[in-house]
C-alpha cells in the first residue's frame, strides 16, 4: 500500500471509531433512561399503595428483601438523582463527540445543538413576568 492509501485507511478507521463512540454513548443514555423510568414507576407505586408503616419487597440481584417503605423510597430517589447526573454528563459529552465526528467527516458544526433547557427557577421567573 502506498502512503496515500494508508493515510485514507487511518482516517476512515478514526471516523468509524468516533462514530462507534457516539453510538455507544447514545445507547448508554437510552439504557439509563429506561432504568430511570422504571424507578419512576416504582416511586409512583410506592406513593399510591400501602401505608408508610408497611414493608415492601425489593429485588436486589436475584433475591427479594423486605424493607420499610420510607427507606425504599429514599433509596430509589437517590438512585434517580444519580441516574439524572449520569445522563446529563453523558449528554454533555455526546455533544463534543458528535462535533468531533462531524469535524472528521468535514461537515459543519451543528447549530443550536449547544442549547440547554431552562431551569425550574428560570421558568418560574419567566412565568411571573408573563402574568404581570
Amino acid at each position: 500500500m502506498d502512503a496515500e492509501s494508508q493515510r485514507i485507511l487511518e482516517h476512515l478507521a478514526g471516523v468509524e471509531e468516533a462514530a462507534e463512540d457516539v453510538l455507544t454513548t447514545k445507547q448508554q443514555i437510552v439504557d439509563l433512561d429506561t432504568k430511570r423510568n422504571k424507578n419512576r414507576e416504582a416511586l409512583n407505586a410506592l406513593k399510591n399503595e400501602l401505608s408508610d408503616s408497611e414493608k415492601v419487597k425489593v429485588c436486589f440481584g436475584n433475591m427479594f428483601i423486605k424493607f420499610p417503605k420510607s427507606k425504599t423510597r429514599e433509596m430509589i430517589q437517590k438512585d434517580q438523582e444519580q441516574l439524572d447526573n449520569e445522563i446529563n454528563d453523558l449528554r454533555k459529552g455526546l455533544k463534543a463527540k458528535v462535533n468531533r465526528l462531524n469535524e472528521m467527516q468535514g461537515k459543519p458544526e451543528l447549530r443550536g445543538y449547544n442549547l440547554s433547557p431552562l431551569s425550574t427557577d428560570e421558568v418560574k421567573a419567566i412565568n411571573s413576568l408573563i402574568k404581570r
